[in-house]
């Protein structure tokens, strides 16, 4: 796992990464739903799509749109477990650890909250 800061300015040169950002739909969902709630479905993302240690359909399991967290997953590559493994040294081929979810939520709230702020 990496330091935030190190990961977001890494991110920040990945012309992929960075052309990321919230829809008007999603960025709508997410002021009415609210940060708590987004980020609980977060964790339920994660905890279905990316903690097993053979995810199903593994590299395709998270969608490109309808919900913000599925735009952060994309935007600062915990979308797969490959991504995972190439961006925060998250090793392939064994369930995630409670420590390594919550690295992962913490990274998707870092990026909403910047979303919030632009």
């Amino acid at each position: 796992m990496r330091d935030l800061d190190d990961l977001f300015e890494a991110l920040g040169r990945s012309e992929f990464r960075r052309r990321f950002r919230l829809r008007d739909k999603e960025a709508a969902y997410l002021r009415d739903k609210g940060l708590d709630t987004v980020l609980a479905h977060a964790r339920d993302f994660v905890d279905k799509r990316l903690a097993p240690a053979e995810p199903a359909n593994d590299g395709r399991q998270t969608p490109m749109r309808n919900h913000p967290v599925f735009i952060a997953q994309h935007a600062t590559a915990t979308c797969c477990r490959g991504c995972l493994e190439k961006w925060d040294n998250i090793p392939k081929g064994r369930a995630l650890s409670d420590r390594e979810v919550q690295y992962i939520v913490a990274v998707i709230r870092h990026w909403l909250m910047w979303q919030r702020v632009e």
